[in-house]
């Protein structure tokens, strides 16, 4: 069963109708977690704005657990959490009054789903009398979860969670997240980093609104179409530039503290060729190994497809 269903969504902005989403369509499984990948400006924002009824498509189609989601934005407003990506809490309330306050708006209580939240709530409970402005990013990202989650939504829609907090509260959201699943809970997670996309089940890359790809992280990597290396040397910025120029470089481009780099023709004798034509160059402490691509390499991949 398909919790999330969008058909041919376009949306667009202003007078000159800029394209934010260009003829989107993928589906999630019901209880599946499910990631948005690509950088700001993508449309990721757009997407789950309008799968919570806050925004209204230009055209195309999109159901929620089987609802439209312009005919019934009250009944999908009533089962999906969103997290939106802008801290949107009442920054004059404290912990508790937060997370009462969205208890009363949708007839529950904190008691009643308190099972859901506990591991989430108990790290932030010893500063609930604390106002929400007060917080840190981690803290205020765990109380807008719990507040998301309070009234046990069918669908929870998270944008870009992570953005701006510490690589540990990273680490702990989608632990998080591994165990809300196993609640039965469809999550939908956008994120620009492209380490995330690794922690999900299945994945949308996403750049200047269109899909370029939808697979499992594994079955887009594997998908890859070249044998990839890293290369480093002395030099790396001339580096990057004679490797570029080599004749038979189909792409390269900078990779943190390496140059990621794939051939037109690829085998031993070019790798020679090209560890040759880097000595010829002065290039010393040549290093050249084959690598298996990453999320973020396939991004870029299919980017220069485009």
């Amino acid at each position: 069963m398909k919790d999330v269903v969008l058909q041919n969504i376009v949306k667009t902005y202003g007078t000159d109708e800029s394209c934010a989403v260009d003829n989107v369509s993928f589906s999630v499984e019901k209880g599946e977690l499910f990631g948005l990948i690509g950088p700001d400006g993508a449309g990721k924002t757009s997407i789950f704005r309008m799968l919570t009824t806050l925004l209204l498509p230009n055209s195309g189609s999109a159901q929620v657990c089987g609802y439209d989601i312009v005919k019934d934005y009250t009944s999908i407003r009533n089962i999906v959490g969103y997290m939106p990506g802008k801290f949107s809490l009442y920054q004059d309330l404290t912990i508790e009054e937060n997370l009462s306050f969205f208890a009363t708006i949708f007839n529950t209580t904190i008691k009643e789903n308190y099972n859901l939240i506990r591991d989430i709530y108990e790290q932030i409970e010893p500063f609930k009398d604390r106002r929400a402005g007060n917080l840190s990013g981690g803290m205020k990202q765990k109380l807008a979860l719990c507040c998301a989650l309070i009234h046990k939504p069918e669908v929870l829609f998270l944008d870009e969670p992570t953005t701006g907090v510490d690589a540990v509260s990273r680490k702990e959201f989608w632990e998080m997240l591994a165990r809300l699943k196993k609640e039965g809970i469809t999550i939908l997670v956008s994120t620009p980093y492209m380490d995330e996309a690794s922690l999900c089940e299945n994945i949308a890359l996403i750049q200047s609104g269109k899909i370029l790809d939808i697979n499992t992280p594994s079955g887009i990597i594997s998908s890859y179409p070249n044998q990839l290396y890293a290369v480093k040397a002395t030099h790396m910025s001339r580096l990057l530039h004679d490797l570029q120029s080599f004749t038979n470089t189909n792409s390269c481009f900078s990779f943190g503290e390496f140059h990621h780099i794939s051939l037109q023709e690829d085998s031993e004798k070019q790798i020679q060729t090209l560890h040759s034509y880097l000595q010829q160059a002065k290039h010393t402490n040549i290093q050249i190994q084959a690598i298996v691509p990453s999320i973020e390499d396939c991004f870029i991949e299919r980017m220069r497809n485009e």
